[in-house]
């Protein structure tokens, strides 16, 4: 299928052309002529499949039509700066024939530029939760006029601790309104609280939740914790790695791993929810420019980085929210092309690694020969593993080595400083 067939407008199909796109991808073929109907959508693909086109062309081509343009017109709410950034570049790219105007407002930075965009007039507006709040509640923003809203990246939206402020935010929302839910996982929970918020949604999801794309080739490397930087840097040592992203749990991580990295020669920066924005989105554009080949960053910072041809992505530390691993990865073998997923596995990680194997469906491939790997990781990952197995086979609590009996010795032995009920002296006196 062409975009031309999906009866898309002129403005928008030339904008398409000269960003080189000539086919959809299956949530773009699926979600565009729904929401050109009219109905509200709870969409699901994975991440790097199209999801940002798959809202925003359908958006430009509905406002394009409508007569009255005054007011802001949808609003697209998403978790990050970066995601917001993104975002704000698609509709730019997409909508640069129709005449439209758009703005993205975030926190961090002066709101001056923003309330000056605003007060111009926008009819799209792409935002952070705090933020909106913040300018509405001076009264630099109002919704009424509103006909479309999005909600992208649902599940993180809401995992991230945003319910409230969403809830908030919905009660500025005109009832009669056109409501997207984007996302490339959708656990139970959060799709029950999503079509609370919808009418009537049309479900599209173009591939098993929570899968991987087929296009990132993962591979595994169980390595101890005080190895783990010397493995990363042998590894970047291999020219096919041109870019690589890689992933800390902890901000404090990140800038650690980031002065080692660049102690050794290699140019990396680390983004993180404590760097300012403009050093954020300095990084980021360095990185995407290819002109800094190591980008660090955790989680929340690395929504929404959407990198041309990024080869690898480096779990440098595994998640504890297996969903989190399908975000990571995401980030390389976007638009069909390839890329490289690397996880490195301590042995207290085991655990995270195995909820990451069960909610994808496949066992990660282990490269079992590496110079880093150690008789203490393989026998840590060996005692961790047999451990796991004891305690599904016994569906009990994990109690630590009984092979000495001394956790049972203890269970049967009256606790020090209390007595049994039978060695009580009886109370002198009536009993009340």
């Amino acid at each position: 299928m062409t975009f031309e067939q999906l009866h898309l407008i002129e403005p928008i199909l030339k904008a398409l052309q000269q960003e080189g796109y000539t086919s959809p991808t299956p949530i773009q073929e699926q979600s565009i002529p729904i929401l050109l109907q009219g109905n509200d959508l709870l969409g699901c693909a994975q991440t790097g499949t199209g999801k940002t086109a798959a809202f925003s062309i359908p958006i430009l081509q509905k406002l394009y039509k409508t007569d009255n343009k005054k007011g802001i017109k949808a609003l697209i709410l998403t978790p990050t700066r970066e995601l917001a950034i993104q975002i704000g570049e698609s509709f730019e790219a997409y909508g640069k024939y129709t005449g439209l105007r758009h703005t993205v407002i975030f926190g961090g930075v002066g709101q001056k530029p923003q309330t000056d965009a605003l007060r111009a007039g926008v009819q799209i507006l792409i935002a952070t939760p705090g933020r909106l709040m913040d300018l509405a509640s001076q009264g630099f923003i109002s919704l009424k006029t509103l006909d479309f809203f999005v909600l992208d990246e649902a599940d993180r939206m809401l995992d991230m601790g945003f319910i409230h402020d969403i809830k908030k935010i919905l009660k500025l929302l005109p009832p009669q309104r056109q409501t997207l839910f984007f996302s490339a996982t959708m656990p139970p929970e959060i799709e029950k609280l999503a079509n609370s918020m919808l009418t009537n949604p049309k479900k599209v999801e173009v591939t098993p939740a929570s899968s991987t794309v087929d296009t990132i080739s993962q591979c595994l490397y169980f390595v101890e914790k005080k190895e783990k930087t010397d493995l990363l840097i042998h590894l970047l040592k291999d020219k096919s790695v041109e870019s690589a992203l890689i992933f800390t749990r902890t901000k404090h991580g990140a800038d650690k791993l980031s002065r080692v990295l660049k102690n050794t020669g290699i140019s990396a920066e680390a983004i993180h929810g404590n760097k300012s924005q403009n050093a954020r989105q300095r990084a980021l554009t360095d990185f995407k420019n290819h002109d800094l080949r190591v980008l660090i960053a955790t989680d929340i910072a690395a929504r929404g980085i959407d990198v041309d041809l990024l080869s690898h992505v480096f779990n440098y530390e595994l998640p504890n929210v297996p969903e989190t691993y399908v975000h990571r990865i995401g980030r390389t073998g976007r638009a069909g092309h390839e890329g490289v997923a690397i996880a490195f596995c301590e042995s207290e990680e085991l655990p995270y690694l195995k909820d990451i194997q069960k909610l994808i469906g496949k066992t990660i491939p282990v490269i079992k020969e590496h110079p880093f790997v150690t008789t203490e990781s393989i026998n840590a990952q060996e005692k961790k593993t047999e451990e796991l197995k004891i305690k599904a086979k016994e569906n009990k609590p994990y109690r630590g080595n009984r092979a000495n009996g001394d956790y049972w010795r203890r269970q049967q032995q009256p606790q020090q400083g209390k007595k049994s009920q039978n060695d009580r002296k009886p109370q002198k006196g009536p009993q009340k």
